[in-house]
């Protein structure tokens, strides 16, 4: 802990108001039963654990913790089963997000069912334990992020839903979105999603303490169930669903938060539930883990368009992270400031770039929102931030390029750091320089000195602890919970190396739903192109029993295109299969050679051709380097 960052932090508790609680009478209101606990999976590993978290039972933050994120997680540490209103129940802090539970009129509707299997067990059984053994007759995914379904198997049966007992509805695109994002990048953001959510730290005041969003993500079995009813099919942008007796209206909200995302009105209750689009805190327009840039102006006019439709009539306002708000003119005020940040954002950003401003240009000029809507703590940087959030508009509308011609065709990291190094004195001399500014309390420069030793010497040791120093210090500083956890991630990777192990988002569950299109659009992205252009084209066509199609799949200078059709009469081999051998070979459950074997995949033509094919893919690391070479 250094002086500089305690004087930071004592800086940031005079600007905001500390002795505002209301968040905290929110957040406990409606308590049934609180939740301070370690859930296990059937292995017995650890794949939630509210304990580590008891250290932040103290009002007081540590130094080395920013005050307005220690604030932030202690409100996130309000766990347990709640009611919300009558006959709407809510359970938080029991993973990343909250499963509402909506009692209808024979059975439950299930709002979310969270990351892990595990974690909606538990959530399910929290609820059971006050108010029997009701059965699920209903699943809505609101949007198409992984903490918003995952743990569906903790909670339905994948034969229940295919018997038809229980229906699972989700927004128009649900099923692609939801698959594309997990599967084509899903390594990689796999990989930073380590950074973003802290989940390999230790809890503790110098350590993870959140992510600004809720708690962390869990680590169990991720599921997906594919949806049987798709909601705003067509475009519609309001469709009323009667779901178990209870007329549900939902506003279909495309390209906010996610891709394909469904705010929800109960009129019986006058509840607005609002999927991840208006949450306590300012959220991202491109995440750090990686994802496509959202649209800021989009999200606005959809909030507007929620204030015009229920405004007026909405008496408490759920949401699939953290605490309700109750009272019309506090959820109307609450909508209506986030409808306005979000325009502010987009709008100031493209009135700089208009200005000729370049992507951190803008990030330094609009580093905060005006105060009467940055003084708000739901606006406040805990998940998304003013610095990336500008940034992502600058993408969205400009691209990579910041219109420098030097910044056009950069050297790559490592031979510019070298270049760097070498022309500032060499190693030692660009050391003590960081050594220099550390003292002075100039994180940002030191980080930017070290970086290039780092990359330049991966095995300074000196500098490899002067970045980490420097990173934590940073960590510390910020209000930002994934800002906080990509810098502590960083220096504990610096110190530690590179985490070894297995993991990622393309779950069998993922896998097994991807429409065949899809599947091939992955084995395209798996291709190693160079490998690929120098061993031959070739022509395959794959004939499935189950589903009844036909997929002709051509590789030519190393890129790989295809189409359901008919065989092509001139393919290079034919191979007959059904989709559950292709799954189980994808999952490494069996291989082609062994599937060829037993009679499960059967080939005519040229083998050699299929197998040239499979020793071209690449196979992706979850772990690899991020803060070194």
């Amino acid at each position: 802990m250094t002086t500089a960052t305690m004087e930071s932090q004592e800086r940031f508790l005079k600007t905001l108001d500390f002795s505002d609680t209301s968040d905290f009478e929110d957040a406990k209101k409606g308590l049934i039963e609180a939740f301070s606990d370690v859930i296990r999976d059937a292995e017995g590993k650890v794949v939630w654990d509210m304990k580590s978290y008891a250290f932040e039972n103290n009002a007081q933050a540590p130094a080395t913790v920013n005050p307005s994120l220690w604030r932030q997680e202690r409100l996130n540490n309000i766990a347990g089963l709640f009611k919300v209103s009558e006959h709407i129940y809510q359970v938080r802090g029991l993973d990343l997000s909250n499963m509402t539970i909506i009692e209808g009129k024979s059975g439950l509707i299930i709002v979310d069912p969270l990351i892990s299997s595990e974690t909606a067990a538990a959530a399910m059984a929290l609820y059971r334990k006050h108010f029997g053994d009701r059965p699920v007759v209903a699943v809505i995914y609101s949007h198409s992020h992984v903490d918003h379904y995952g743990g569906v198997k903790g909670v339905v049966s994948e034969a229940d839903v295919l018997a038809g007992k229980v229906k699972i509805y989700a927004p128009d695109g649900f099923l692609e979105h939801a698959v594309s994002e997990n599967v084509y990048a899903g390594t990689a953001m796999s990989r930073r999603a380590q950074y973003m959510y802290g989940a390999l730290l230790p809890k503790s005041p110098t350590g993870q303490v959140g992510a600004g969003l809720g708690k962390t993500t869990s680590r169990g079995t991720v599921g997906l169930i594919a949806p049987t009813d798709s909601i705003g099919a067509g475009g519609k942008a309001v469709e009323q669903v009667t779901i178990d007796g209870l007329l549900i209206e939902f506003q279909l909200t495309p390209g906010t938060e996610a891709p394909a995302e469904m705010n929800m009105y109960i009129p019986a209750y006058r509840a607005l539930g609002a999927a991840e689009n208006a949450t306590h805190t300012l959220h991202n327009v491109l995440t750090i883990r990686g994802a496509q840039v959202r649209d800021p102006s989009v999200w606005s006019s959809y909030l507007d368009d929620t204030i015009a439709r229920y405004g007026a009539t909405t008496e408490v306002l759920f949401a699939q992270h953290h605490w309700p708000t109750w009272g019309t003119a506090r959820i109307s005020a609450m909508l209506a400031d986030q409808r306005d940040m979000y325009r502010y954002i987009n709008d100031q950003t493209l009135r700089l770039i208009n200005l000729g401003y370049t992507p951190m240009e803008i990030a330094e000029e609009l580093k905060t929102l005006p105060p009467a809507l940055g003084k708000k703590w739901y606006n406040r940087d805990y998940y998304g931030s003013m610095s990336h959030n500008v940034r992502a508009v600058y993408q969205r509308y400009m691209g990579f390029y910041d219109g420098n011609p030097a910044n056009l065709n950069p050297l790559p990291p490592v031979e510019a750091a070298r270049k760097y190094v070498a022309s500032m004195g060499g190693e030692d001399k660009v050391i003590a320089l960081g050594r220099t500014s550390f003292a002075q309390g100039d994180y940002r420069w030191v980080a930017e000195l070290m970086k290039h030793v780092v990359f330049a010497n991966p095995q300074s040791a000196a500098g490899k602890a002067l970045l980490a120093e420097t990173l934590d210090q940073m960590g510390f500083q910020s209000e930002n919970g994934t800002w906080r956890n990509a810098m502590l991630m960083g220096a504990f990777e610096l110190r530690n190396g590179v985490p070894k192990g297995a993991g990622g988002t393309a779950s069998p569950d993922t896998i097994k739903a991807m429409p065949l299109a899809m599947y091939f659009d992955y084995l395209g992205i798996r291709l190693n192109g160079p490998k690929a252009a120098s061993s031959g084209d070739l022509k395959l066509n794959w004939v499935f029993s189950d589903p009844a199609e036909t997929h002709v799949v051509t590789v030519r200078g190393g890129a790989l295109t295809h189409r359901k059709a008919d065989a092509s009469s001139d393919a290079t081999a034919t191979l007959s299969l059904s989709r559950k051998t292709l799954d189980a070979i994808t999952l490494g459950q069996t291989s082609f050679d062994r599937a060829i074997g037993d009679g499960s995949i059967k080939i005519s033509g040229d083998r050699s051709a299929v197998t040239r094919l499979f020793s071209n893919l690449d196979t992706f690391p979850i772990f690899f380097n991020i803060v070194t070479p």
